[in-house]
């Protein structure tokens, strides 16, 4: 076995991805086996499972293929991997990460130690503020499906240089996957739903990052997303023409020749972000579909007819907020917060008239708010016309500061803070 291998399988690694497998939950895999038993399960048969990587005679199982619906239509097809796989493909890549890690190109910014979305985003930025305005967005066709299986580990060799840990990884891209109850085979595209999928998509699409540096383009890279920008008209379709055309050939990956295109800023969605021109500078904010979107998450804990907890239901309306606002914070949305907000309040308002159901309750409920005892029995008198009765003075008094004090957090306090 070699040295590699004895430091992904040693104790002090797995026991990491064990806990960070752990921590990240998830469903079973085909095997049935939950997070919360893996433990009692690796006890019994850890030796043996170790033994046979020792000797390359594991065989990963295949993963079960879901579909979870989108929200616009159609589905997302997802894999689930079998826990032991899961721990298995965490600690190979927690012990490859810092081999690859140097070969990997300044302008690639996904499922990277210390790089995020927004970094990416404010390199667009730089690019678009020196003027280099024609964009090409190269769109790769399911990526993840189509990644030439034969070429990555070429690739993989190249770097990792370990017989045995190329062998297992190449075991998990032959899994295959299980669709309701029958095996397909998997000759193409890269692990389903595991921790090797983003690292060996990076070397992948480090030979596309060197080709574009060699040509002195001015591009990032986030994953399978990435845009190229360029001076002039002209220069974007020789650039969309050449480096299509260098993908499939070099590669031999499909670029999607419908979706890939060449566009300007205000007409860009990148990563989640959209771009304006705010005098003679060009600004990042969240694009309109992701508002949307948050909109709708918001919409859905909203609603009056969930039967929860008003604390529980404010704990996960700031999971919400936090991670989309975080995500977003670096692009400009001051008066969406302020938007956002007040509708928020109006339908938290709505929540808590419903949850107080009787006119006694809910007249109490106002004056204790110091709601006028005649104001109160007009908002009570609406009963449950909730459109009418959130536009009145008297419910009005639930107010941001009695909201918060219940936990609610401000988007825009949340934002600007």
């Amino acid at each position: 076995m070699s040295q590699l291998m004895e430091e992904i399988l040693s104790r002090e690694n797995m026991t990491l991805a064990y806990k960070k497998a752990k921590a990240n939950k998830g469903a079973s895999g085909v095997d049935g086996i939950s997070v919360d038993e893996i433990q009692e399960y690796l006890k019994e048969n850890w030796v043996s499972i170790k033994e046979r990587i020792q000797k390359r005679k594991y065989k990963p199982q295949p993963v079960l293929r879901v579909e979870i619906p989108k929200p616009d239509g159609g589905v997302r097809k997802l894999g689930i991997p079998n826990v032991v796989d899961r721990i298995l493909e965490q600690a190979i890549v927690q012990v490859i990460t810092p081999i690859v890690e140097p070969y990997f190109s300044d302008y690639s910014y996904g499922f990277r130690p210390g790089r995020r979305a927004q970094q990416a985003v404010v390199k667009l930025l730089e690019y678009l503020n020196d003027g280099y305005i024609y964009i090409v967005d190269i769109d790769l066709e399911k990526f993840f499906d189509n990644v030439p299986q034969d070429k990555l580990m070429t690739l993989v060799g190249k770097i990792v240089r370990d017989p045995d840990t190329e062998s297992l990884i190449s075991k998990y891209l032959k899994a295959g996957v299980m669709v309701k109850g029958r095996y397909e085979a998997t000759n193409t595209g890269t692990p389903q739903g595991g921790n090797l999928s983003p690292i060996l998509s990076n070397i992948m699409l480090n030979e596309l990052d060197k080709e574009l540096e060699a040509r002195g383009l001015n591009f990032v890279r986030y994953a399978d997303d990435c845009v190229i920008t360029v001076g002039s008209s002209a220069a974007a379709n020789r650039v969309m023409n050449t480096v299509t055309k260098w993908i499939e050939r070099k590669l031999g990956l499909k670029v999607n020749m419908t979706k890939t295109r060449i566009t300007k800023p205000g007409n860009l969605k990148y990563l989640g972000f959209g771009f304006v021109k705010m005098g003679d500078k060009w600004e990042a904010r969240p694009h309109q579909e992701a508002v949307k979107n948050f909109e709708r998450k918001l919409k859905k804990l909203t609603k009056r007819s969930w039967s929860i907890s008003m604390d529980e239901r404010i704990q996960r309306l700031n999971w919400v907020i936090r991670g989309w606002i975080n995500y977003f914070r670096n692009g400009k949305m001051r008066q969406n917060m302020i938007r956002i907000d007040k509708h928020l309040r109006a339908r938290m308002r709505i929540v808590i008239w419903k949850q107080w159901k009787t006119s006694q309750k809910r007249y109490w409920g106002l004056r204790k708010l110091g709601v006028p005892e005649w104001m109160a029995k007009q908002s009570v008198g609406f009963a449950n016309h909730y459109q009418a009765v959130v536009k009145t003075t008297g419910l009005n008094k639930i107010s941001k500061e009695i909201l918060a004090k219940r936990g609610l957090i401000s988007c825009v306090d949340y934002y600007l803070n």
